[in-house]
């Protein structure tokens, strides 16, 4: 997939973080004659407008975007709230538009549903379970979008729990699937990271990780929801 034109150089923060955790491959420019220059030969493969500082020149970029015999699309727009009164809401300037502050999830979501719509690229590989978030092409994981800061073994354990959410697993389970049958650790290896993970969590959603009396531990609910 070609990576997506971001207008803004320096992107904010938050946009380029939630790029960065989808797997989005992106480049930034700061006018449209840097994006003319630094075009891939496949052509972009859409566009995301930061608009919240700059509204004139964002406009201005996205009609740049739109003329010729083949107008870039999907394009997505970035405004505060307070422009909503400014935006003008032709559908040949953008295709859809998101409200700063930024929330990552949103963004994904609507970038997800741009690309279905224009039938290009493809959504990256994530695991998602309520706030949870875990892109298991860049070992990323992130908690309402906010990025955890986990080890490999930590971010291994959480990945195997939430891709089987529900079922509970044993301690040697867990060591067996996870460490590899050649790990000679024992079971107090599996509790260490356990409560590593909860504390990442953060007591509002430590319970995400469950401990099953006398068994071991499940991720989220059963089928029952007990």
């Amino acid at each position: 997939m070609e990576p997506l034109l971001v207008f803004g150089n320096p992107p904010p923060p938050e946009l380029t973080q939630a790029l960065d955790m989808g797997s989005w491959a992106w480049k930034p420019v700061s006018n449209y004659e840097q994006a003319l220059t630094a075009e891939p030969e496949e052509g972009w493969a859409g566009a995301i407008i930061a608009a919240d500082t700059d509204l004139p020149a964002a406009l201005s970029f996205c009609r740049n975007l739109r003329q010729g015999d083949n107008p870039l699309k999907p394009v997505l727009f970035l405004a505060a709230a307070t422009q909503l009164t400014s935006l003008d809401w032709r559908d040949d300037l953008f295709d859809d538009f998101v409200l700063t502050p930024l929330r990552p999830e949103e963004l994904q979501a609507r970038l997800q549903h741009l690309f279905w719509r224009t039938g290009r690229g493809t959504r990256p590989e994530l695991i998602e379970y309520g706030p949870l978030t875990l892109n298991t092409e860049t070992y990323q994981a992130a908690l309402d979008g906010r990025p955890l800061d986990l080890t490999y073994m930590e971010y291994e354990l959480l990945k195997f729990l939430t891709s089987r959410p529900g079922k509970v697993f044993t301690r040697e389970t867990l060591l067996s699937q996870v460490w590899g049958y050649d790990y000679f650790g024992g079971a107090r290896t599996v509790d260490v990271h356990v409560r590593r993970l909860r504390a990442k969590l953060s007591e509002e959603h430590a319970n995400l990780i469950q401990t099953v009396r006398s068994v071991g531990y499940r991720f989220g609910q059963s089928r029952w929801g007990l």
